[in-house]
């Protein structure tokens, strides 16, 4: 029965963390410009993936996996907004503005 519940929880956690990372890809699509589009992939990307890895975990043989996965996962948590957050900035150094108000215009900020 805890193997059945374990099975149960962990395609939970594998389709609702792919499902964000397939958001993720749609928001890239369709998003107007480059901050949301950014926002998009760093926000479901990270969300994502910890749930892939809370799922992995579940159907992990042993406890060495397990503390393997917990260590990569705690990486990507903290590397990947701080990764965001430099393309983010390299965006903003570099000329690209945001799109501002219901016309989305671009408009220069100074």
């Amino acid at each position: 029965m805890l193997d059945l519940v374990r099975d149960v929880l962990s395609f939970a956690l594998f389709a609702i963390g792919s499902l964000a990372v397939v958001a993720g890809a749609v928001g890239i699509v369709r998003f107007p410009d480059f901050y949301t589009r950014l926002h998009a992939a760093g926000v479901t990307d990270t969300a994502g993936a910890e749930l892939i890895f809370l799922a992995m975990m579940l159907q992990a043989p042993s406890y060495l996996v397990v503390a393997k996965l917990v260590f990569i996962s705690f990486f990507l948590f903290l590397t990947s907004p701080v990764s965001t957050h430099a393309v983010a900035h390299a965006g903003w150094v570099g000329g690209i503005r945001p799109l501002l108000g219901p016309e989305l215009e671009r408009r220069d900020v100074e």
